[in-house]
């Protein structure tokens, strides 16, 4: 059995606009949780500073290559990186989904 991988992911709100992301993140599209669990996406949460910074923390049970591969490929992620463009930004490359941040400490 693979190992269980983890990733982590940094975003902003954009100003003015913490309630209807809040809401959006309420209301999650059940299509978006199916890519999720296709994905091997588990335990994903994600948290607010005070700044308006969003970090994002998921364990992936298939491995990370293989949740950003279901990830960005899939349209309902198209759509809704689409539909919350207007409430948030968020570093996107072509070729990864979510900028991945650097792990600098663990405690177990």
């Amino acid at each position: 059995m693979k190992k269980v991988e983890k990733f982590s992911w940094s975003a902003c709100i954009l100003p003015n606009k913490q309630a209807e992301y809040i809401k959006r993140h309420q209301n999650i599209w059940p299509e978006m949780k199916q890519v999720l669990a296709k994905a091997g996406i588990v335990n994903y949460t994600i948290w607010l500073g005070d700044d308006n910074r969003l970090f994002g923390y998921y364990e992936c049970t298939k491995g990370i290559a293989y949740a950003m591969k279901i990830q960005n490929n899939s349209p309902v992620v198209k759509r809704w990186n689409e539909y919350m463009k207007d409430v948030m930004m968020m570093k996107v490359s072509k070729k990864v989904a979510q900028p991945k941040l650097k792990k600098v400490f663990s405690f177990k």
